[in-house]
């Protein structure tokens, strides 16, 4: 980009699959100042499907050529994690600012490394950890620090369960989420990075963790269970337990106060649930369709020149990774696994 803000901000997708269709794709083209130009796929016949059944001009099948194409100002990467640096770095040398997929990259070390690499070429780079801005979180804050509801927050404790997906067991075509070399890890890299880094953004940096990983039922490579105690530099202390293979979905995470409780899902948009001595109230508020929509739109504020608009969401992902990166050393370590410590 140059150094005058365009009016428009046009993007490219490196990697347009399931994530892009509804999630992140529409919001792109939904977002004021903001337009969908090209997308790319290694397979090009899904690159072109994508583009036809949404409306874009331009697709490719390399990557470079998407970066390098003059009409493409910022690109979206969202391959799996494996491939997050390799892209990141290409938009950069080529002085695009890039938004990449959660988690940022596959452990803190290459977080850091995508990060010095935007700072050195003075190129913006951003992390799709997009539920600090939607509007269910933003209430949750404010109850917790405008309202004062539960008091002074002094725990939390977050439980994540889910029964087994038949689709993580086909030997043949292992999916990838639960393929550490392309991953990082299982479905708690997958999935619990939001958990934590929500609370990264609620409750400042977790300092200090400590946790155990396994894989009970053995039906892929990475860890299917995860259990972890941290600490934030407030003081603050928190569990967490992640469990792929039981009877059902459970997903909290509950905040305790001296003076009440509050509770709530990362996932989806079921009631936010508070008790204190004034009685329990519930707050029911729905997500937008195009689910990053929100935090993309403070990302093009931010490149159409309206500095701060968007919250720190570069560096939190690297803490995100990082505190992953503690919790899982031992389980790499034991199984083979790339560590990247």
């Amino acid at each position: 980009m140059s150094s005058a803000h365009p009016e428009t901000i046009r993007w490219g997708i490196i990697g347009c699959g399931d994530v892009t269709e509804i999630k992140s794709g529409p919001a792109f083209q939904k977002t004021p100042h903001s337009a969908l130009v090209a997308v790319m796929r290694r397979n090009g016949e899904k690159a072109r499907d994508y583009a036809q059944r949404h409306g874009v001009p331009k697709w490719y099948d390399d990557g470079q050529a998407l970066v390098d194409d003059p009409d493409v100002d910022a690109v979206y990467v969202a391959t799996p994690p494996s491939s997050h640096k390799h892209y990141a770095l290409m938009s950069i040398a080529a002085g695009k600012p890039v938004y990449v997929e959660k988690p940022m990259a596959m452990d803190a070390a290459e977080c850091a490394a995508i990060v010095a690499a935007g700072r050195a070429a003075n190129v913006p780079v951003f992390v799709a950890y997009y539920r600090r801005m939607l509007p269910r979180f933003h209430k949750i804050r404010e109850l917790l620090f405008d309202q004062h509801a539960i008091g002074t927050p002094r725990s939390v404790h977050c439980v994540h369960t889910a029964a087994h997906n038949p689709r993580y067991s086909e030997p043949q075509s292992v999916h990838w989420h639960v393929r550490p070399e392309i991953s990082g890890g299982g479905l708690f890299v997958d999935i619990g990075c939001h958990t934590l880094n929500i609370l990264d953004w609620l409750f400042g940096p977790i300092t200090s963790v400590s946790g155990h990983a396994s894989n009970q039922r053995g039906s892929y490579p990475a860890e299917d269970s995860v259990a972890m105690a941290f600490a934030f530099g407030n003081g603050m202390i928190g569990t967490g337990l992640w469990n792929f293979d039981a009877l059902q979905r459970h997903d909290l995470t509950e905040v305790v106060g001296d003076a009440g409780r509050l509770s709530f899902a990362t996932f989806g948009d079921g009631p936010i649930r508070l008790e204190n001595a004034a009685g329990v109230r519930e707050f029911n508020i729905e997500n937008p369709r195009a689910i990053q929509q929100p935090l993309i739109e403070t990302i093009v504020a931010e490149l159409t020149g309206h500095p701060g608009s968007c919250p720190d969401v570069t560096e939190s992902g690297v803490r995100t990774s990082w505190v992953m990166d503690q919790v899982l050393r031992d389980y790499r370590r034991k199984t083979g696994q790339r560590i990247g410590l």
